[in-house]
């Protein structure tokens, strides 16, 4: 069985001292609790801030982006490799607000998911439609062409490291939420690529999490489907009460 796992993206949001705040509150009241597996994906600057909070707990660390490169003069940059020296275990890689606000294409992913995932991190690789794109009924259409190149060249091995997030771009930040067959048809269609670009147990194996407006009194109903193995929450990781209920729902 397939454990759920909730992971905060907190953005460019927080300052060092809300952030280690807020780190603190989490992993404190999960108590080392791990029926679920969490993990907070702090804005760059405060990493170490936040792994210093969380060491020594259940809650695990992630970046929420990534180079493709070891080093080099790529300005502003960060390389899987600093992520890992700062603590990260995680990273999160093709978020919408990357993919469409900064024009990251699947192959530039792709390289990125291989980087992380060389240097020993996990990732979180999002996929998720436009609006326009549903509408059009070109969903699994959309999320096919993002699983195909996006995951291309890696094998059944490295995929027991890579969590997959169903975020519909049109669900994200809005207020919307893809309802629970919206969701459970994406998530067993994802899981059913899966198995037929590695195999079986590989699609049986890997989590999907679903991410997109998700808060604590749909995050039951959302976590309960069968092919959706936790979230990728956005705002409501901002705050502690919320985003442990949402823990909390995972937990059943």
């Amino acid at each position: 069985m397939r454990p759920k796992f909730v992971a905060g993206n907190w953005k460019m949001y927080t300052s060092a001292s809300s952030a280690k705040a807020l780190a603190t509150t989490v992993a404190m009241s999960l108590k080392g609790d791990k029926r679920v597996m969490v993990a907070v994906c702090p804005p760059f600057p405060w990493l170490s801030v936040v792994a210093e909070a969380l060491e020594g707990t259940s809650v695990l660390l992630g970046g929420q982006n990534c180079h493709f490169e070891k080093e080099g003069a790529y300005t502003g940059e960060v390389s899987p490799i600093m992520l890992r020296e700062i603590g990260c275990q995680y990273v999160i890689i093709g978020h919408s607000e990357r993919r469409h606000g900064l024009g990251e294409t699947d192959e530039f992913l792709n390289k990125k998911a291989k980087a992380a995932l060389e240097a020993g991190l996990k990732v979180i690789f999002c996929v998720g439609e436009l609006l326009s794109e549903r509408e059009a009924n070109r969903t699994e259409k959309v999320l096919e062409t993002q699983l195909t190149h996006g995951l291309a060249g890696l094998t059944a091995a490295q995929m027991q490291s890579v969590v997959l997030a169903y975020e519909p771009v049109w669900a994200i930040g809005t207020g919307k939420v893809a309802t629970p067959e919206q969701a459970q048809a994406a998530h067993a269609f994802i899981r059913g690529k899966l198995g037929e670009q590695f195999d079986a147990g590989t699609a049986a194996h890997v989590q999907i999490q679903y991410g997109g407006s998700v808060k604590p009194d749909n995050a039951a109903g959302l976590m309960s489907l069968p092919d959706v193995d936790g979230a990728l929450v956005g705002g409501a990781s901002l705050k502690a009460d919320q985003f442990l209920a949402i823990v909390n729902a995972a937990i059943g």
